[in-house]
């Protein structure tokens, strides 16, 4: 357990739901250039939750049995005050009130107490994209990188260009989450406030090609295209049931092979079929992302409660583009 003040507050309110988070994911923070994007930004974001959910599932068992879940974690997770999905706001202003209810309220104590799946982060000036359960490799933590980041880029574009990010209503998102976690990779997924559904890895293969120009401006072509290798070998929860099936329900090997694939970069098990062939027209070398040019600055300024307190951006991460991608793991109790 991580040894925090706030994680021994956290499991003193929630009691039995507290001490259950040991619990794995990664986050994506990217970088904004203005603070009236982040709320249309988490908007998009939000409608690919499923994506992402069903790409980096990897926590089908808990407490030694199959939950019948690609991801546990992400209902285990909501169970917390203020984490799960997002709240949907027109504009920065309306998130701000909300905030100020929360801290009237004592419902938070602390701006990083609201635990969503995707948040926007004034003190840094991202956007951050915590959906994901914990992968096993490198390879998928940059595909997952890249893929928030030229989502973050193209919703970025569209915005400049004077175009709006288009929203679905609450219930569809809901259900989203839930058929991700639920089915993973073979999850059938609302795509539009019309009720338009589409098997979740073959509008992947559609989000793929859209969003190679993006990747390329980007700089991240390669980790982008690695996304089709999940689907190519499956994400890790389907890797892992093989595993245990192969093994008559042993989860120790489930482990084993985990820390395996962690220490070759690679999923090892091989998958039901052969691989589909390469999106993009060609094979790819994995490179994982750890940060790109572009700004971080986007909310400086504009931090909930008047809080100006960003710190200035190392030289290093700072560029032209305009979005900057940095992933990050959590752990227990997710921060």
């Amino acid at each position: 357990m991580t040894d925090k003040e706030r994680y021994a507050k956290l499991v003193d309110r929630t009691q039995w739901w507290g001490s259950q988070m040991l619990i794995y994911g990664v986050h994506v923070h990217v970088g904004l250039d203005h603070v009236s994007k982040a709320m249309p930004v988490l908007d998009g974001l939000v409608n690919h939750f499923p994506h992402f959910q069903a790409l980096s599932a990897s926590s089908p068992y808990w407490n030694g049995q199959d939950t019948g879940y690609a991801s546990q974690r992400a209902l285990m997770f909501q169970q917390l005050p203020t984490a799960g999905l997002p709240f949907q706001f027109p504009d920065w202003a309306a998130y701000e009130s909300y905030v100020q209810d929360m801290f009237t309220t004592g419902v938070i104590d602390a701006h990083n107490e609201i635990r969503w799946d995707i948040r926007p982060v004034a003190g840094l000036g991202t956007i951050e994209m915590r959906i994901c359960d914990g992968m096993s490799t490198l390879a998928e933590i940059g595909a997952v990188a890249a893929l928030t980041q030229c989502l973050v880029q193209d919703f970025s574009d569209t915005l400049d260009d004077g175009g709006t990010i288009p929203t679905m209503p609450p219930w569809h998102i809901q259900e989203n989450k839930w058929r991700a976690a639920r089915y993973g990779m073979d999850a059938i997924i609302i795509l539009d406030a019309a009720g338009k559904e589409q098997l979740v890895t073959e509008h992947l293969v559609e989000l793929l090609n859209k969003l190679e120009p993006v990747a390329a401006k980007l700089g991240c072509a390669d980790e982008l295209a690695s996304v089709e290798n999940i689907i190519a070998t499956g994400a890790s929860y389907q890797r892992q049931r093989r595993v245990a099936a192969a093994h008559q329900g042993e989860l120790r090997a489930v482990v084993r092979e985990l820390v395996a694939e962690m220490a070759s970069n690679q999923a090892l098990y091989p998958p039901k079929v052969q691989p589909v062939g390469s999106l993009f027209g060609q094979d790819h070398q994995f490179q994982v992302v750890t940060q790109t040019t572009g700004h971080v600055d986007a909310l400086r300024g504009h931090h909930p409660l008047g809080l100006n307190a960003v710190p200035q951006c190392d030289q290093a991460c700072r560029g032209t583009l305009g979005v900057d991608a940095r992933a990050q793991p959590a752990f227990l109790g997710e921060r």
